[in-house]
């Protein structure tokens, strides 16, 4: 199984329209906090899907240690970790 990787060390706040997304899990997609093609079939990280119901500003979880993915959960505030990939 891959290691998560922080991509930054606080979350990132989007205000997402309704419908259904794909969060990142391992930190390695390049269009983070979501999935994407990167990773190939390969890949032992699996995205998360998740539905955004109402419109509204969120905090999405970077660190990858969050209890409620795909959301921050303030997590990433306990940990001393090294950022992977830069924003």
């Amino acid at each position: 199984m891959e290691e998560t990787k922080t991509v930054t060390p606080g979350p990132i706040k989007l205000e997402l329209s309704r419908g259904t997304y794909y969060w990142c899990s391992c930190g390695n997609c390049g269009n983070q906090p979501f999935a994407d093609e990167s990773l190939g079939e390969d890949s032992s990280c699996r995205p998360l899907a998740f539905s955004i119901i109402e419109k509204r500003l969120r905090s999405y979880c970077c660190c990858k240690k969050t209890a409620t993915p795909p959301f921050c959960d303030g997590t990433h505030k306990t940990l001393s970790v090294r950022i992977e990939h830069e924003k």
